[in-house]
């Protein structure tokens, strides 16, 4: 049994060593205010499953397995909450509540590219997002149960995908 003290050491050590990988899957899979937030339920996950880690694979590995599991969570709850909203405003519709729904465009090109990934499927979003922080095939076959060649072939695809819609949304 591991003692808080271990856990913190752990822990801090997983977020100097792998902070990107959590800035990029809260960057992949929310936007604005809902960076942060996310952001703060990807620690929690982490720190929580700190004590589950037996090294049967890389730290990096783990990591990128709880933060996607956990932010694909976090991304069902917030549809939830999202529909409930909208069935809410739907029902007491009101100038106010309409004028704060739009959204800032922006042109830089990173937000274009997070842009397009969130508009993959949450399966693609995490492939490409693992092969981005540099997860080998055999990592990302292992974090998600698929095999290597699978990877591969869905990857390729991704790219030409992610590649339209980028061109497309600069045009």
């Amino acid at each position: 049994m591991m003692n808080s003290s271990e856990q913190q050491a752990i822990f801090d050590g997983w977020l100097r060593e792998h902070a990107a990988i959590l800035h990029h899957v809260a960057n992949a899979f929310a936007t604005g205010a809902d960076r942060h937030d996310l952001m703060q339920e990807l620690m929690l996950a982490l720190w929580r499953a700190v004590p589950a880690f037996r090294a049967a694979s890389l730290a990096s590995t783990f990591i990128f397995r709880v933060t996607h599991n956990a932010a694909l969570t976090w991304m069902r709850a917030e549809r939830s909450y999202r529909r409930r909203l909208d069935t809410f405003q739907q029902q007491h519709a009101s100038p106010d509540l309409a004028a704060g729904a739009g959204l800032d465009a922006s042109t830089d090109l990173l937000e274009l590219l997070y842009g397009a990934i969130r508009t993959l499927e949450p399966l693609d979003r995490s492939l490409l997002l693992l092969q981005l922080d540099g997860a080998s095939y055999a990592q990302i076959a292992e974090i998600h149960g698929l095999s290597e060649s699978n990877v591969g072939v869905r990857l390729n695809r991704l790219k030409h995908k992610l590649t339209s819609i980028v061109e497309e949304k600069q045009s």
